[in-house]
Parts: C-alpha cells; sequence; structure tokens
C-alpha cells in the first residue's frame, strides 16, 4: 500500500472516543420540587447550590453522574419558609446537609442519554432512582466558547421512603423534581 493512500485511510477511520469529563456549573443548575399544598395550589422550591460530575463516552453508551445539593440552600421565596424547610419535619439540614445523587448506569438513545439509573441520598436514606434526561444537547457554548452539555432532568419519588412525612397527606408525599442541568468539558 503507498503511504498517501495509508495516511488518507488513518483520517478517514474513525478515532475511537474515550470518556469525557464534566463539571457541573453550578450558575445554571438549579434542583427544583413541586408538589401538591393541601389540593389548593403546586408549591414549588429549589436548591441554589449545586455541583459535580459527568462522565460521557458516547461512542460506548457509557457514562456516571455525580452531584451534590447543598440542602440548606433551600430557597422557597422567604425566609420564614426556607426555615421551616431546613427544620427536622423536612429537610433536616442541620444533620443532613447535602442530599446527592450518584449514576454509573445511562441509557441511550443513539447518541443522546435518556436516562440515569442511581441512587439518590435524602435525610440518610439511600434509595434507587431513574431520572429521565429530556432536551439532551452538547455544543459550543456561545459565550465561552467551552464544549457544554445541557438538559432537563424530571423524576418523581415518594418523599415518605426518605422518612420525610410531615403533614402527609395534605401536603403530598408524591415529589417531582425538575432539574435544569449544564456542564462544561473539562
Amino acid at each position: 500500500m503507498k503511504p498517501a493512500f495509508a495516511l488518507l485511510i488513518a483520517l478517514a477511520t474513525p478515532a475511537f472516543a474515550a470518556p469525557v469529563n464534566y463539571t457541573i456549573d453550578a450558575n445554571h443548575t438549579f434542583p427544583l420540587f413541586e408538589t401538591d399544598h393541601l389540593g389548593f395550589s403546586t408549591q414549588r422550591g429549589r436548591f441554589n447550590k449545586t455541583s459535580g460530575k459527568i462522565v460521557l463516552d458516547v461512542a460506548a453508551r457509557t457514562g456516571s453522574v455525580d452531584v451534590s445539593i447543598d440542602a440548606a440552600s433551600i430557597d422557597m421565596g422567604f425566609a420564614k419558609w426556607n426555615d421551616n424547610m431546613r427544620g427536622e419535619g423536612f429537610f433536616n439540614t442541620a444533620e443532613f446537609p447535602t442530599i446527592s445523587f450518584k449514576a454509573e448506569r445511562l441509557s441511550f438513545d443513539g447518541d443522546k442519554p435518556v436516562s440515569a439509573e442511581g441512587s439518590l441520598t435524602l435525610l440518610g436514606v439511600t434509595k434507587p432512582v431513574t431520572l429521565t434526561l429530556t432536551r439532551f444537547h452538547c455544543a459550543p457554548h456561545p459565550l465561552n466558547k467551552r464544549e457544554t452539555c445541557g438538559a432537563d432532568i424530571i423524576a418523581r419519588l415518594k418523599r415518605s421512603e426518605f422518612g420525610m412525612t410531615k403533614y402527609i397527606p395534605s401536603v403530598s408525599d408524591e415529589v417531582r423534581l425538575i432539574i435544569p442541568v449544564e456542564a462544561y468539558k473539562e
């Protein structure tokens, strides 16, 4: 084989992809939750401090997620309610300052992850949880030019399974999670 032809084949052959590490962008990742309040309305809260790492290997269709949420960063819209939610009846942030999610199994549809199966730890209780990923997209960020991936994450869980039972059934046991997440390539 002629050297020029061999070089052309080498350049045309796709390289084997390797896992890519991403750091969660704390400025654009705010876990939200919502629950029925006394049958009158849907109440929402969010956490303002989130950190973590995501590893994606699109070619191998594998990845992992490791996320930490500062439970005391809860934001319900006003200080008195925030203090109540930090208390023993709800998030008990003095004893359990961190909420975490870890996943070693991602499911893909083509080259896009569509779910993450892992474990959520809340109030010292760890349970399996599957997060559904929608709107997954990776591209150079238009402002800082770094490769960035983002998605909206959705899940439902029962707070009683983690020991948070205050005011059930008046305040719904079922909680819906909605998490906008962005992460940049390391």
